[in-house]
């Protein structure tokens, strides 16, 4: 019988290590420093959007839902911000040999985001990212509000009415 027991909690830790909505880690982002992607440092702490909504979503270039969350964002991402004031700050973690790409594969699909690079992982790792696309939505206050990780198709419209919440100063209901 203790045995039964062991494997059902081993289970029911193992469905909520990969579930898609989660209770956030931390309340408020986590001071580290990275860089943009033109050279210039800064810390973490400082991302803000004056009182609005942020996203703050992981990813990197071998990603391919990453890459096509991003892209599928960046079709409606001008009408977001217009809606909703939001900000986007898309984090790559690529490693140093590969962040050299970032800035020209940005540039080719037209992503209108702030593009910060994580090249040895520290956001990540002070964030518990640990599969990618992870997507962090905060409130006007700079709290993790939400995040979810993986991406299919229709979920940017998850997101956006979420975003549309926050921005009203409604609660998130997450199961």
């Amino acid at each position: 019988m203790k045995y039964l027991s062991l494997i059902f909690v081993g289970i029911m830790v193992t469905i909520s290590a990969f579930s898609q909505e989660t209770a956030p880690k931390t309340s408020k982002l986590p001071s580290i420093d990275i860089k943009t992607v033109d050279g210039k440092t800064i810390n973490t702490a400082s991302l803000s959007n004056n009182g609005k909504p942020m996203i703050v979503s992981f990813w990197a270039l071998w990603c391919k839902p990453c890459v096509k969350e991003l892209t599928t964002i960046s079709e409606v991402y001008p009408d977001w911000v217009k809606e909703t004031g939001v900000k986007l700050y898309a984090v790559s973690i690529d490693d140093s040999r590969s962040s050299s790409r970032v800035k020209p594969t940005v540039e080719s699909k037209n992503w209108d985001y702030e593009v910060l690079l994580d090249q040895n992982s520290d956001f990540k790792r002070a964030m518990n990212v640990n599969m990618i696309p992870h997507t962090f939505l905060l409130n006007g206050k700079g709290e993790i509000v939400w995040q979810h990780t993986s991406f299919a198709e229709g979920a940017e419209l998850e997101l956006i009415e979420l975003v549309k919440k926050v921005a009203k100063g409604e609660s998130i209901d997450t199961k």
